[in-house]
């Protein structure tokens, strides 16, 4: 590793698992101390444990503005300092739609996923101001920019996360503290077992078939996994991208630049449905027009 991160002190929240975990190792690779937060004290425990002294694990959840002030104010005392901030806990919250709304449900999902990062800024800020700036990467998701991938509460709260990341950008440059977003499209996460109710290791094993068979859900041809995400935050959090405040980037295989049928060529598109061709036929006229073109 090169050391992208050396002397750098980080606060990842969601930490013990799935892309969460995949950030705190990387960030250790690349010299950074992590104050590891997640309410699963068994597994960050472990993780802290098995990645040595640049790693202090804090029991957090993110609902409880106390507990995550104080995961944050702990890094700067662990650590003397803090300069990043990644807030990544999460879960998929409600799954009530419109007509089924529930306000306690609602509220819950949005403490979660939208008030935890108003939150998390407000008490890192400080901290950061006294380094002379920083770096906060915020969780979204590619259900804030269509339907059809999640619930809507966990949409409408991913929504407001890319809102949010613009318009405190405005609000932090001046402190030269960057605020952004990182998009996931379709990761291999134990948050699909959160959903289906499954406990901590019958959620991981079903992240692992899913890394093993969601290869074909978008362009790019293989499973988005952990690894992926933490790749794009450490560029985030990271000097390299000191030019950079108040937007996105997105990681999703490229699910979200097309409906299927613009990128698999075994998809019917509306015009082909309509005309009732079979994907026999859609080959064949592919591949009439692929002969066609000039050398």
């Amino acid at each position: 590793m090169s050391g992208r991160l050396q002397g750098k002190v980080a606060v990842i929240t969601g930490a013990a698992s799935g892309i969460g975990e995949a950030t705190v190792e990387l960030f250790v690779a690349e010299g950074c101390q992590v104050l590891a937060a997640d309410k699963n004290e068994e597994a960050g425990a472990a993780l802290a444990a098995r990645l040595g002294p640049a790693v202090h694990f804090m029991p957090c959840d993110v609902t409880d503005c106390a507990q995550l002030k104080a995961a944050i104010d702990g890094a700067a005392a662990q650590f003397g300092g803090l300069d990043i901030l990644f807030s990544n806990a999460g879960a998929g919250g409600t799954a009530s739609g419109v007509a089924d709304f529930d306000p306690a449900s609602w509220d819950f999902t949005q403490a979660l996923l939208l008030r935890s990062v108003a939150a998390g800024a407000a008490y890192a800020v400080p901290h950061m101001q006294r380094r002379g700036g920083g770096a906060i990467v915020n969780t979204s998701s590619i259900s804030a920019l269509q339907s059809g991938y999640a619930p809507l509460c966990y949409s409408v709260a991913k929504a407001g996360v890319l809102h949010y990341t613009r318009v405190a950008a405005a609000e932090l440059a001046p402190q030269r503290i960057r605020i952004n977003a990182v998009v996931p499209g379709f990761i291999a996460t134990r948050i699909f077992g959160g959903l289906m109710q499954l406990d901590h290791d019958k959620a991981g094993a079903l992240a692992a078939q899913i890394a093993e068979r969601s290869g074909t859900a978008n362009p790019v041809g293989r499973s988005g996994l952990p690894s992926d995400i933490a790749e794009a935050v450490l560029y985030l959090a990271s000097d390299a991208a000191g030019f950079i405040t108040g937007t996105h980037i997105t990681v999703d295989g490229g699910i979200t630049i097309g409906p299927r049928h613009s990128w698999d060529m075994d998809s019917a598109g509306p015009m082909s449905h309509a005309l009732g061709l079979s994907p026999e036929q859609l080959r064949a006229l592919r591949a009439q027009r692929l002969a066609a073109k000039p050398a």
